[in-house]
């Protein structure tokens, strides 16, 4: 009896806490993630994972995000309570796999590259599956997560495809399912190889379509088969959407919407269901309608009625539910995980949260030149002065939390007439705190959407620079000759852009040669509130 009242004492708890989140404004939480009271608050990553699926393999929890041209590409994420998450590593490696459009030497492939993917655990081994919307579908297997990750295979060489998904069914045959979506988003699914490495492009079989119909997973569940879905309706938004059948050659009539647009959530949308830790059923999905902080991860739970897998807050049985913004924590883990943020580069490869803007040109950067930091060498932009096409940019993700400060030291006594470096913010804007040597003098330099604002002479061998900013994501930026006294030099204002959020970075490039350098001593990401002792 006891047992029973705990049991409907933390059901009305927790829907308690659900009911009083409701009306969360967007973007202007002061708590996420993991709570000190044993509940967890949306969003529970405030950054730009997006297009997310996500797996369970025994107690560990994998999820993945997609990178569009940034190298390594596609984020592998890995946690154990579905709340605190890290970054296990980045599946490809070489992006010239795929085009040489996605290299330093083009640069041609923003707002594209790697799409959404799906991630699946078979016969012990990991398969990764995406696409790109002008190339086509790839995969690449691994024994563990974290890589190593063998060289990519192309399914499909055809543009016009996204949004792929796979699955092994319970006699052990593979399909594979992907949307056309210059066909008006056309959904079909293949006979794929046992091995998962190939697909019969003429047994494509034509199971839903719909303008907008994307984001499809396949999942398997007490006799039936879900192909999960997103749709968007103008003037409605997007939501999320369910077909199923009992055998994977039905006809996947039967449907359902399962979660509504929830436009003031941002649009909950994509992402991965599984079985949490606690038993209970979860939906970890990305919010779908882009701000500066891109699309963000939230945790939305899941009810099983009539063999559909209701998502959020359900106020009717068998109609779609709502966000929801807290709820009961899945469990309580030993070890909690943090995303990657700082770097002091003391070691022999860059940490995973890093990511080059296009792949890098691997012989104009080193860890190992001078131990302890990173060398940059400057080399001329595919065209002058722009950041954008500028190929020696390191990148990570910028979250929203009530403060974020991003500090790092520069040691700039090798840089040479028409050399740019610093610190940078970018998506379709860009802003950039650095120093440029002009007329045999090194000036600080602001540079918003490339247009320069000269400062002071720096004389300094070393030069701190800094960028802070809030919710509302305006960075405020300020520099240091000493490292403790901090004077501000300009602001910008995050921005989205090609289906990202706003990135932080650094940058070294000379518009005159291919001379000169920049190290990096370390780069510091301070972010608050952070409720996990984590760092």
């Amino acid at each position: 009896m006891m047992k029973k009242i705990l049991l409907l004492f933390s059901f009305h708890v927790v829907t308690f806490l659900m009911l009083a989140q409701q009306q969360r404004v967007w973007g202007e939480w002061d708590k996420w993630g993991e709570q000190t009271d044993g509940t967890y608050m949306n969003p529970v990553i405030p950054a730009d994972y997006s297009d997310l699926d996500c797996i369970r393999v025994g107690e560990d929890y994998y999820a993945i995000s997609s990178t569009m041209q940034f190298s390594p590409g596609m984020t592998i994420l890995h946690s154990r309570d579905l709340v605190n998450w890290e970054i296990a590593g980045n599946a490809v490696s070489d992006l010239t796999q795929i085009s040489p459009a996605m290299t330093w030497l083009q640069m041609d492939r923003y707002g594209r590259g790697i799409w959404a993917g799906t991630l699946r655990h078979h016969g012990g081994r990991f398969y990764l599956y995406f696409g790109t919307p002008d190339e086509g579908y790839f995969m690449t297997t691994a024994e563990r997560a974290e890589g190593p990750w063998e060289p990519l295979t192309c399914l499909l060489a055809e543009s016009g495809w996204d949004d792929c998904s796979a699955i092994w069914d319970e006699q052990g045959c593979a399909w594979f399912i992907g949307t056309c979506f210059r066909e008006g988003y056309k959904t079909y699914l293949f006979s794929m190889a046992t091995d998962g490495r190939s697909i019969d492009r003429g047994s494509a079989r034509l199971v839903n379509e719909g303008h907008g119909r994307e984001a499809s997973k396949l999942i398997y569940h007490d006799g039936f088969y879900y192909l999960i879905f997103s749709e968007h309706r103008d003037g409605i938004g997007r939501y999320v959407m369910a077909k199923r059948d009992r055998q994977m050659t039905g006809s996947f009539s039967e449907e359902r919407q399962l979660l509504l647009p929830c436009r003031e959530a941002n649009e909950p949308n994509q992402g991965g269901i599984v079985q949490g830790p606690d038993g209970q059923w979860y939906f970890l999905t990305h919010h779908g309608s882009g701000d500066w902080s891109g699309r963000i991860v939230s945790l939305l739970p899941v009810t099983w009625q009539d063999g559909w897998p209701m998502m959020g807050h359900l106020t009717e049985a068998g109609k779609p539910g709502t966000m929801v913004w807290q709820g009961a924590m899945p469990c309580k883990t030993r070890k909690p995980y943090t995303l990657h943020r700082n770097d002091e580069f003391d070691t022999r490869s860059l940490g995973p949260g890093w990511q080059w803007n296009y792949q890098p040109r691997t012989s104009h950067f080193s860890l190992t030149e001078r131990r302890g930091w990173l060398r940059l060498h400057a080399f001329r932009p595919l065209e002058t002065g722009r950041l954008l096409k500028a190929g020696n940019t390191l990148t990570q993700r910028s979250f929203r939390t009530q403060h974020n400060q991003v500090t790092t030291r520069l040691d700039i006594s090798h840089i040479t007439e028409g050399l740019h470096a610093g610190l940078c913010h970018f998506a379709a804007h860009s802003g950039c705190l650095g120093v440029v040597r002009a007329d045999g003098q090194t000036r600080l330099e602001l540079r918003l959407d490339d247009q320069p604002e000269l400062g002071a002479v720096i004389t300094s061998r070393y030069l701190w620079l800094r960028s802070v900013w809030g919710l509302d994501g305006l960075s405020r930026f300020s520099y240091s000759t000493d490292g403790k006294h901090f004077i501000p030099f300009g602001t910008y204002q995050l921005s989205w852009g090609f289906y990202r959020g706003d990135r932080i970075g650094v940058y070294c490039f000379n518009d005159r040669s291919e001379t000169g350098y920049v190290d990096i001593d370390y780069l510091y990401y301070h972010l608050q509130p952070e409720y996990a002792p984590h760092d």
